[in-house]
């Protein structure tokens, strides 16, 4: 296969075959550097755009009886689509990353540690999902399409050779097989998109079939199904025994994490396809090497908090899921949701007074703002805001049927409230990540002129003794202007060596904030992913709305509130190390 470089217009073919006698050198004009942006990456998005709408339109289709589209056609075109990228990677692998001068640069702020592994721990619950699919379906292979057996297989191959791709290739800069590359990537994130819809629909579908189950008989329930609603071709295969049941209930307990391995894939692709054909300017690309330390410089307050708050909202949870999810009595119903919404209140209201405190700390920081071209900095705000509109809609809908329903009760008043608190707990949160995402990482390593270096190379400095070796400009001590030049100095010196300890407090704060919010919104992924849904069971919104409006618009928001809760967890890790 060839390595040859391959520009994105023909006409600049005499500037690749000069960059290829010099090839660890970038190219000298400025539109030669931003070429890369034009013809390549273009085509690679019309791409990606009409994958997107065939699988958004099978997926969509798929979801209702009446059209005469199968979920079978479906799966048969997301595998299709993973095959097809597998063997893109295993090009990308053997091929074009091994070709000479290939990779000339690498992305030093993309695919963070911790990202790629929370990729890695999204991916083993996806696989162990896929298991489970594999034995449900395998219960009863005589009666369903084989497609049904083959796509959970193909999705672990895919699974685990994407991780193993983006685990040592999320942060290249390619410069050989430019457009092969651009469109290699768009297929791969248009999959995962693809993937993570379809896994979307088939959780709503199956949470909407378990509910009218409990309030419906089955004879109703069935002509429902023929009237229009989703219909999985399992439901005519028998799944009597226990085993059958503990896979079919195991898998979809774990979409929550394929839906967010989906999205976590989505966005390290999407930083690789920016950076295709990039070229960083090394002498303004800061490297900063900064050491994850949990346990250092910190006053334990925020860990202790949020271990507090993730333990209680656990408890939370299991109470929920047993009085609302498992119970029929509307006075533990009313108990759960009433617990659930002060839980949640209380959690809200101190994650926004602590984001609130983290801003003003940022205003009196005095370490330079970061304005370097990052494209995952950018992707990790783009995606904090897109993400964040979710649950702002499903909390704008709340506000408006609460307040135009009638009567008025305490379940409302704290929905409301829960609603109102929402809203300002995005909004602060988003201001306090994306202030620290933009600073400068601290400096530890200060410049010393040749006389403070002997100083700080002590292992003790005694500060008095330097304050009295300091001559007094007013009096008989300072006989020349050299001697009040070295007071000077030694004023300077002593200011230094004291100033980092005035300064330490904002960074230990800004610490102890970044940690309870990460654990608070570890747990408030945990319950919303898990079923805690309050918006789905509230009857203010369902009387209001409809039956069929209310629930459609929390099953396409709330994934995306659920994916907010899982980057920001990222970008507030990222925040607390550079802090």
């Amino acid at each position: 296969m060839g390595c040859g470089h391959k520009d994105d217009k023909a006409s600049l073919a005499s500037g690749q075959i000069a960059f290829s006698h010099q090839p660890h050198q970038p190219p000298s004009t400025p539109a030669s550097k931003e070429v890369w942006k034009k013809g390549g990456r273009m085509f690679s998005i019309l791409l990606a755009v009409h994958l997107a709408l065939l699988a958004c339109t099978l997926v969509s289709s798929g979801a209702f009886e009446k059209i005469a589209v199968h979920d079978y056609d479906v799966f048969f075109l997301l595998t299709v689509m993973m095959l097809i990228v597998i063997i893109w990677i295993v090009f990308y692998l053997a091929g074009t990353s091994r070709c000479p001068d290939a990779i000339l640069c690498k992305d030093s702020h993309a695919g963070p540690i911790w990202l790629r592994g929370g990729l890695i721990l999204f991916a083993i619950f996806s696989l162990v999902m896929d298991v489970f699919k594999i034995g449900y379906y395998s219960s009863f292979y005589s009666c369903l399409s084989a497609i049904k057996i083959i796509y959970p297989i193909v999705q672990a191959i895919f699974v685990v050779v994407q991780t193993y791709f983006l685990w040592i290739s999320a942060k290249d800069c390619v410069h050989v097989h430019l457009n092969v590359t651009r469109c290699g990537l768009m297929l791969t994130l248009t999959t995962n998109l693809a993937v993570w819809m379809s896994a979307v629909t088939d959780e709503s579908v199956h949470k909407a079939h378990s509910k009218l189950k409990k309030n419906v008989t089955e004879e109703i329930f069935r002509w429902l199904l023929k009237a229009g609603m989703r219909s999985s071709s399992a439901e005519a295969c028998n799944c009597n025994s226990q085993i059958c049941q503990i896979f079919k209930n195991g898998y979809f307990w774990l979409y929550p994490f394929n839906i967010e391995y989906s999205l976590f894939a989505s966005a390290m692709v999407y930083v690789m396809w920016k950076n295709v054909g990039r070229f960083i300017d090394h002498h303004s690309h800061h490297i900063h090497r900064l050491k994850f330390r949990l346990f250092r410089r910190t006053f334990f307050v925020g860990i202790v908090l949020g271990l507090i708050t993730l333990v209680s909202g656990l408890g939370v949870l299991i109470l929920y899921e047993v009085q609302v999810n498992s119970s029929t009595e509307a006075s533990k119903k009313s108990q759960a949701l009433t617990m659930y919404y002060i839980f949640n209140i209380v959690c809200l209201g101190l994650m926004s007074l602590v984001c609130i405190g983290g801003s003003v700390i940022y205003r009196f920081d005095k370490r330079d703002m970061d304005r370097h071209k990052n494209p995952t900095r950018t992707l990790d705000v783009a995606l904090l805001m897109g993400a964040a509109l979710g649950q702002y809609a499903i909390s704008y809908y709340s506000i408006v049927a609460i307040v135009a329903s009638t009567p008025r009760d305490a379940i409302s008043a704290l929905n409301l409230t829960y609603a109102l608190l929402m809203i300002a707990q995005h909004t602060f949160q988003n201001i306090f990540i994306i202030e620290g995402l933009h600073r400068q990482p601290p400096r530890e390593d200060h410049k010393h002129d040749s006389h403070q270096k002997d100083l700080y190379g002590l292992t003790f400095v005694n500060i008095n003794a330097v304050t009295l070796r300091v001559p007094d400009t007013g009096g008989t001590l300072a006989p020349s202007t050299a001697s009040g030049t070295e007071a000077n100095h030694l004023s300077d010196l002593v200011r230094s060596l004291t100033a980092p300890k005035k300064m330490n407090w904002r960074r230990k704060f800004l610490r102890e904030i970044s940690m309870f919010l990460l654990l608070s919104n570890i747990i408030l992924w945990i319950m919303p992913a898990f079923g805690a849904r309050p918006q789905f069971d509230n009857d203010t919104e369902l009387n209001f709305y409809g039956d069929s409006m209310w629930p459609a618009i929390v099953d396409i928001c709330l994934p995306f509130g659920i994916f907010y809760r899982m980057h920001a967890v990222a970008s507030l890790l990222e925040v607390y190390i550079m802090s």
